[in-house]
């Protein structure tokens, strides 16, 4: 994905990180559908408990189990959307500072292009493509988007 914004390196370093990459009821679904599994075979083999949510297992790198370093993401096509959403994310679109800071973390993050930009652009992304979260116990916070709707760096 290109977005002016947002350019994807494939770099995985958004795939890094214990208990980072939640997945909710629908998206382990979605998951378990696209390896052949059932729900309750992907859950045990693939996810841990973290408070009420569930969170995709690390390697002992520190990677998502689903993580190749040589084929980068192994379940793309079914990815959560904590994944299809980076870095769109509720503390980079409502803050100029975290926003900065994933950019040392994220060699896609397209900085000339401004936070004011990256926020009205990532905004549209979570909303048009279904991303942006209700506010369910078992979805991810990082996609609770809806009170920023409308949001400018001059708001």
């Amino acid at each position: 994905m290109t977005i002016s914004v947002f350019d994807c390196r494939m770099c995985g370093h958004c795939c890094q990180g214990r208990g980072g990459i939640v997945a909710s009821a629908p998206e382990q679904e979605r998951l378990a559908a696209f390896l052949g599994l059932d729900v309750a075979e992907f859950r045990e083999r693939y996810t841990e408990p973290q408070g009420k949510k569930t969170v995709l297992r690390c390697g002992d790198d520190g990677y998502c189990v689903f993580f190749d370093r040589d084929k980068a993401c192994t379940v793309h096509p079914a990815k959560p959307d904590v994944c299809r959403a980076w870095p769109f994310f509720r503390g980079n679109l409502a803050d100029a500072v975290s926003w900065e800071l994933a950019q040392d973390y994220c060699p896609g993050i397209v900085a000339e292009s401004g936070h004011a930009e990256f926020v009205r652009i990532g905004l549209a992304y979570v909303q048009d493509t279904g991303l942006a979260k209700s506010g369910r116990e078992d979805e991810a916070g990082a996609l609770r988007v809806a009170d920023l709707c409308g949001k400018t760096e001059e708001s």
